[in-house]
């Protein structure tokens, strides 16, 4: 992993605006996955019977999994300039996701893209642009971990 101490710095600060509130932003990236690309519902049993966004936003099993998720990416944050510690987290997810839930390694891409269109929203493009690389870090060494998986 290549963050200059600089992009650290800024992918912290950009991430730590998104996580202050990270179940409302987290269900917010999830319920736009799922009404954006209908696809992802399909690997998420209990979620398939909701239909509207409202119906979404409500459920505290997709408030928790957002929040799951935030908190996943907030690990990875704290140890960018930790390739070890980066890794500690992000292999035994991508292993998970892999070979057990079976989830098809496009989906990661779909949901950083949905948190990146976000914090450009609230936050400006430079918040989105402090995180860019944060985001391709975690698709492409997911990607491997499914590569090494079989995938």
């Amino acid at each position: 992993m290549a963050f200059s101490e600089a992009e650290v710095q800024r992918a912290r600060g950009a991430w730590e605006k998104m996580y202050s509130n990270a179940e409302d932003n987290g269900t917010t990236v999830l319920v736009r996955m799922f009404t954006e690309h209908p696809d992802t519902k399909s690997y998420f049993t209990h979620f398939k019977g909701m239909d509207s966004a409202e119906e979404m936003e409500q459920s505290d099993q997709i408030r928790g999994h957002g929040k799951r998720v935030f908190t996943t990416i907030n690990d990875l944050v704290q140890h960018l300039d930790n390739n070890d510690a980066f890794l500690g987290v992000l292999n035994p997810l991508g292993k998970k996701h892999a070979m057990q839930l079976k989830i098809d390694p496009k989906n990661f891409r779909i949901i950083c893209d949905i948190i990146l269109q976000l914090m450009e929203e609230k936050y400006g493009g430079d918040c989105k642009a402090s995180f860019e690389k944060v985001t391709n870090e975690i698709c492409t060494r997911l990607n491997n971990v499914y590569k090494e998986a079989g995938w």
